[in-house]
């Protein structure tokens, strides 16, 4: 089918290496960073706490003057609003400790009558009191630049009062529908030969799902002319996906097109389904060009589309969710191909559902992750843990 057929990762590798990530940033309010990756080191201005805080509700006491106090014998103190021998103060959970004090009682190892307290207990300095500085010390790094920000660490952010801080801007991508046979969703039934254009549409979902803004272009039929005019219509963007005409049939005119405008890197990957798969370069820009058939895109897209997008928006490389699980039938694969089972979590085990069909999409839908089998083996027998990664 192909003259070359590339090794899966060989490919990603060769693939991930012919662009530059973007360096464009923006400026954002901390509330809208979510998800964002940071453009740049953020450094502690301030000590949090900048005071001594109380961490219980109690009496702020010195802890001297609770030597010997227990469940029977209770050391009296009086209240008042100052520290002094033998009194105390009222405070609660992050107010400050006053002057004097090193220790706070909590209440409830207290009984109160009128100005006099009986603690029940005995407490050592510092307990009970968060230090200045206990939680960030001023000139520490909280943030390094390209960490993927989460509310926690928003939370964090906002806590030293930075209200704007520089993100990396998101990459742009465009998603170009190829076919003759394609029609777009709507009222009208497919005629004979006729499908609803879905590539797009999950292509689309995708990509912002991982981090990119997505931009979906009408259905471009297959010719050879009109698909270059869209590709050169959306240089714009930092990246370009093309859905369907990948093969080596006589309406397949992509991997041709993108070679005629700039560099195609790879036809032919390892990986099933997903041979037909081709990666290219156009004015520095990643192109990649997914087959048609919807199972073999969402694999290409997961494979190549995640990884690249993640490079071109400085993000860092995740950790797959993936979880142990029994296979209840064998799964045969073909060796020098990564072979991406579909499969159903079902108390514990793996449940095959395909593992061919490249144009199932609902086999996908039924599924909740794929079992990869390694190029060089012959699939996984029946009882055997595989691990299965989730799909998003």
């Amino acid at each position: 089918m192909f003259k070359t057929r590339m090794n899966a990762d060989m490919a990603l590798e060769l693939f991930l290496a012919s662009f530059e990530p973007l360096t464009g940033s923006e400026n954002l309010n901390v509330e809208k960073c979510d998800g964002r990756v940071s453009a740049e080191d953020i450094t502690a201005k301030t000590d949090v706490p900048h005071y001594r805080r109380a961490a219980m509700d109690g009496f702020a006491v010195k802890a001297s003057d609770t030597l010997g106090g227990g469940s029977t014998s209770p050391v009296i103190l009086k209240t008042g609003d100052s520290i002094g021998k033998g009194s105390c103060v009222r405070v609660h959970t992050g107010s400050a400790v006053p002057e004097g004090a090193d220790a706070v009682v909590m209440v409830e190892d207290t009984q109160t009558h009128g100005g006099i307290v009986e603690v029940f207990t005995q407490v050592h300095p510092l307990k009970n009191v968060g230090e200045i500085g206990e939680d960030i010390r001023k000139g520490e790094m909280i943030i390094k630049r390209g960490k993927l920000l989460r509310p926690c660490d928003i939370g964090v952010i906002a806590s030293l009062g930075i209200r704007e801080i520089k993100v990396f801007r998101k990459p742009v991508v465009a998603i170009i529908p190829t076919g003759e046979e394609l029609i777009p969703k709507g009222d009208a039934l497919p005629g004979i030969g006729e499908v609803y254009e879905t590539n797009g549409l999950m292509t689309e979902l995708y990509i912002r799902k991982w981090g990119g803004v997505p931009g979906l272009h009408d259905i471009v039929t297959d010719n050879p002319g009109m698909i270059k005019s869209a590709i050169k219509a959306n240089l714009d963007a930092d990246m370009i996906i093309i859905c369907g005409g990948t093969s080596v049939g006589k309406r397949d005119f992509v991997p041709g097109v993108v070679a005629s405008l700039g560099k195609l890197v790879v036809h032919g990957v390892g990986i099933s389904p997903g041979k037909p798969t081709a990666l290219g370069i156009i004015n520095g820009k990643p192109v990649i060009c997914m087959p048609g058939y919807p199972v073999a895109g969402i694999v290409a897209l997961y494979w190549f589309g995640k990884e690249a997008l993640r490079k071109l928006g400085n993000m860092p490389r995740e950790y797959e969710t993936t979880v142990l699980a029994v296979l209840s039938e064998k799964i045969a694969s073909r060796t020098g191909f990564k072979t991406f089972a579909r499969v159903r979590l079902e108390n514990g085990h793996a449940v095959p559902l395909a593992t061919s069909g490249a144009g199932i999409l609902s086999s996908v839908s039924k599924a909740d992750g794929f079992v990869v089998i390694p190029e060089n083996i012959e699939g996984y027998e029946k009882g055997e843990t595989v691990e299965v990664k989730l799909i998003d």
